[in-house]
């Protein structure tokens, strides 16, 4: 990871702030659920019939379905895609393609080992497991840069077939069941890298289907900077949005294949995207093309400056120090003036989430910026 004090690595920021508040917005909700506030706040409104329902949103669905915390690695995956063009463009443009594919290999090793990494410190032992997110991501990011060239025909070609691919690896290792929990093509191969499957079903060739979120991102990102209309950006972006979205609930509804986050079928992949693409449009409009460049946004703008680096120190000494640190303070006053444990809960993961946001705040106001 380097560290950049130069400005002029904000480039997207002062070319498309909705990018960065779109990035922001995915981060900050990340280092809420490392803060503890998912839970904490799942714990406090148990049973209420109110907010137990908006709780359940910040967790993943057990299996078949979807909810708003299955949208948060799409979001990711694809708003790096999204970035792809504004980071890279120039310097493919000028002929440093050695250069930039020299770079782009050093990410995707950093971000594979971060991942495995951070599986290292979660089982506090060492471990080779390829579930995290960055592992994903790592492989999503190099197919998306290896078709960034190509035409976006090409380029949203080679999404469907990556989709078709997963589809077929599926049904052919198990027709009668093909997408069953522990029993699937995906559980296969992890029994093949790593001698194990996951208890909550993840799969690592995820990789497969969800580097079409990232190809995705690289052709709104080609689209943002193309010399069309804005208005032209904003209706392809709406109506190949809607057309995921249906694509993926129609095959679920008619039991084709079902929406599962956790394996990343075909459908759960279309209507994530189409989720992705719509809430760019939605960003897009309302704060590029509209001008709606309010302070508050620059709350979560900020998060998105340090990305990867503030992901990785809040599911490590986050996780594992920080949360502790910040009871001495809540549960030390709150709790002998009556505060219960449930609210003393939600109070420190919101006051962790604040010493997270701040180092992310301090480093933008001093131009610091990790880069990998």
């Amino acid at each position: 990871m380097k560290l950049n004090r130069m400005a002029s690595d904000k480039m997207l920021s002062n070319r498309l702030f909705s990018l960065d508040v779109f990035r922001g917005l995915i981060m900050f909700l990340l280092i809420a659920e490392a803060a503890g506030f998912h839970h904490s706040f799942s714990e406090l409104v148990s049973g209420n019939a109110l907010f137990e329902p908006i709780a359940l949103q910040l967790h993943h669905h057990p299996w078949h379905g979807l909810r708003f915390w299955d949208l948060i690695q799409p979001f990711f995956m694809f708003i790096v895609g999204v970035a792809m063009p504004f980071s890279l463009g120039k310097r493919l443009a000028q002929g440093k393609g050695s250069l930039v594919s020299r770079h782009i290999l050093k990410r995707c090793f950093l971000l594979f080992s971060f991942g495995v990494l951070l599986h290292c410190v979660y089982s506090h032992a060492l471990v080779w497991e390829l579930w995290n997110v960055l592992v994903q991501l790592a492989f999503t990011i190099l197919i998306a840069y290896l078709l960034m060239s190509m035409p976006h025909k090409v380029q949203l070609a080679a999404s469907f077939a990556l989709l078709l691919l997963i589809e077929i690896l599926y049904r052919l290792y198990n027709p009668e069941d093909p997408f069953n929990q522990g029993e699937s093509f995906g559980s296969w191969f992890d029994m093949l890298a790593m001698g194990k499957i996951n208890s909550g079903g993840w799969v690592t060739i995820n990789f497969i289907p969800t580097a079409a979120h990232t190809i995705w991102g690289v052709v709104c990102g080609q689209i943002l900077l193309s010399k069309k209309y804005e208005k032209s950006k904003i209706i392809v972006l709406v109506v190949g949005g809607a057309i995921f979205l249906i694509l993926g609930f129609i095959l679920d509804i008619l039991n084709i294949t079902p929406i599962v986050k956790r394996i990343a079928t075909s459908s759960f992949t279309l209507a994530s995207g189409g989720f992705c693409l719509l809430t760019l449009a939605l960003l897009y409009w309302w704060i590029d093309v509209k001008g709606n460049k309010t302070s508050w946004m620059k709350v979560f703008s900020v998060v998105g400056t340090n990305s990867i680096f503030i992901y990785l120190f809040a599911e490590t000494v986050g996780v594992q120090w920080v949360r502790g640190f910040g009871e001495i303070f809540t549960k030390g006053i709150l709790s002998p003036i009556g505060i219960s444990t449930e609210w003393v809960s939600v109070i420190n993961s919101l006051f962790v989430l604040f010493i997270f946001w701040y180092i992310t705040y301090f480093l933008d106001k001093k131009n610091i910026y990790f880069k990998v």
